[in-house]
């Protein structure tokens, strides 16, 4: 191995290292908690170390999103494959989504609600963020009619979710009544 390799792998596992504490600390916490110098100090570097590998929190926060999209690509994917039928299918990810926001707040803030400087709907995305899409999109192509715009009815499907957790995290729709109000959103979109 050549101390070029060596450096490589060290710098990789440092950057891990930075991203996983900024994670455990905001689900933990919340991403007001998380700071450099709070981090640096979680993970017993200084400052300018973590500066040579981010330029700030919000950097962080990208990385951390991309992370969380292809998280949430694999638990829609799995959601949708776990079932037959276009109703059941857009159900079970509407389902997975929902869940996945609830159980992980903090990766779902840097994913969805924080600004990130990371490009959204556009080929320049990042793969997970198009995977993630992609899932969604899988998902409600099948219930599509005839002539409608499937990038844009997936993308009225993920608002109708990302609305139903953002207003249940923040208490402002009880957590009851979170099956009934998924299967009215499921049944608008299936009706036909």
């Amino acid at each position: 191995m050549t101390i070029q390799t060596r450096r490589e792998r060290e710098r990789a596992e440092r950057e891990r290292l930075i991203v996983t504490a900024a994670r455990e600390l905001a689900e933990a916490e919340g991403w007001d908690a998380v700071t450099t110098r709070r981090l640096a100090a979680e993970i017993e570097y200084s400052q300018p170390v973590l500066y040579s590998h981010f330029k700030g929190k919000d950097a962080i926060m990208a990385v951390v999103a991309v992370q969380g999209c292809a998280d949430l690509a694999v638990e829609l994917r799995a959601a949708r494959t776990a079932v037959t039928g276009a109703r059941e299918r857009l159900a079970a990810v509407g389902e997975a989504y929902a869940a996945f926001g609830r159980r992980r707040p903090a990766l779902y803030d840097a994913m969805f609600t924080h600004a990130v400087d990371l490009p959204f709907a556009t080929p320049q995305a990042p793969a997970p963020l198009q995977e993630a899409f992609g899932e969604l999109r899988q998902a409600v192509e099948p219930i599509a009619a005839p002539g409608d715009d499937i990038g844009l009815l997936t993308e009225t499907f993920w608002a109708g979710l990302h609305g139903l957790v953002t207003l249940m995290r923040s208490g402002r729709l009880p957590e009851d009544g979170h099956a009934q109000r998924l299967s009215l959103l499921i049944g608008h979109f299936t009706a036909g």
